[in-house]
């Protein structure tokens, strides 16, 4: 059995907030942006819309380019997913309601099983591999929806000048389809999924949980907001993405030149090119667009692949190498035949 990427999808705001914009509004600059963090501009959503919102317009764009590829309606298709499966660290509600749900519910996925993981930016990796694994416990389970999507400028320290300035909000999506293909790789060939739960203040939003809630009548000091070691977090991340290119390297006994693209979780262009160097991969092996969109969290990997897609600058066969890193502290990655 193979698991197959059939289709992908993004969705974006349309409010496009460039590095001189945000300089209006606090104590920075585009040259001290654009240094520390490779970013120049992030998109913002509108206060009417939620993480389901933007997941619900991704997996539309999936279903749209599945339905142009089989030639099933978009009704069939919806009909069909056995799993909707969303990573985000920005809920619409805390706890419950999934999110996934309230996707299921739009679309109209009444055979679908709908689950939400919080696996920081390695959420999509993780995503990727639980998804194979459910689908392949049952032959007759073909096709689950992963996304991920984020809209972090709701939980952004607007005071904190050191990390205001690296969040974004989108959603990215993948339809991943069962298929009989059994004599040859293709697909999801390999997954390395970690984690170090040491660092998991590194990233953390202490607020609105079980070991600190709102209580009634106390006033509010300390936002539901993330607050980052931005040290700790470029240590772990260049670790991270050095050991697990290695790792699944090694564990494929293949080569980085049989690698067409990497994909890197987008959160900063210096943690990439600090682990390219280490390894002597050139920089053009890497997939970056964290420019337009900065940090995106879940969302960034399943974006960077549709922009790749849709941009027929990924072709059938070859080697795509996904790696992740973010809050818990989590890392991964998955060797894909396109």
């Amino acid at each position: 059995m193979a698991f197959e990427i059939i289709a992908t999808g993004k969705a974006i705001p349309p409010n496009r907030v460039s590095n001189d914009d945000l300089a209006r509004r606090i104590d920075t600059n585009d040259e001290w942006i654009r240094s520390h963090s490779g970013i120049g501009a992030r998109h913002i959503a509108d206060e009417n819309t939620a993480s389901s919102d933007l997941a619900l317009e991704a997996a539309q764009q999936v279903l749209a380019m599945t339905a142009e590829k089989t030639g099933e309606t978009v009704e069939e298709l919806v009909l069909s997913l056995d799993l909707i499966l969303i990573s985000t660290v920005t809920p619409d509600y805390y706890g419950t309601p999934s999110t996934a749900c309230l996707v299921q519910a739009k679309l109209g996925a009444k055979n679908a099983a709908a689950l939400d993981i919080s696996a920081g930016c390695s959420g999509f990796i993780y995503g990727l591999e639980l998804a194979a694994g459910y689908l392949g416990r049952n032959p007759a389970r073909k096709r689950a929806l992963v996304i991920g999507s984020e809209i972090l400028t709701r939980v952004t320290n607007w005071e904190d000048r050191s990390t205001c300035v690296l969040f974004g909000d989108g959603a990215g999506a993948v339809l991943a389809e069962q298929t009989g293909a059994a004599a040859e790789k293709r697909g999801l060939i390999r997954t390395i999924l970690g984690a170090d739960g040491t660092g998991a203040e590194s990233i953390i939003n202490r607020r609105g949980g079980s070991r600190a809630p709102y209580k009634k009548g106390e006033t509010v000091t300390t936002p539901s907001v993330l607050e980052m070691d931005g040290r700790a977090v470029y240590n772990f991340a260049v670790k991270a993405v050095t050991g697990t290119i290695e790792k699944l390297l090694a564990e494929e006994n293949i080569t980085i030149d049989q690698v067409s693209r990497i994909v890197p979780h987008q959160a900063n262009a210096r943690i990439v090119q600090a682990a390219g160097k280490r390894l002597g991969i050139p920089d053009e092996k890497f997939f970056l667009n964290i420019e337009e969109y900065a940090n995106t969290s879940a969302a960034s990997i399943p974006i960077a692949l549709d922009e790749l897609n849709r941009d027929g600058k990924i072709k059938k066969g070859e080697m795509i190498m996904t790696i992740g890193f973010g809050a818990g502290l989590t890392f991964g990655g998955n060797l894909i035949i396109w």
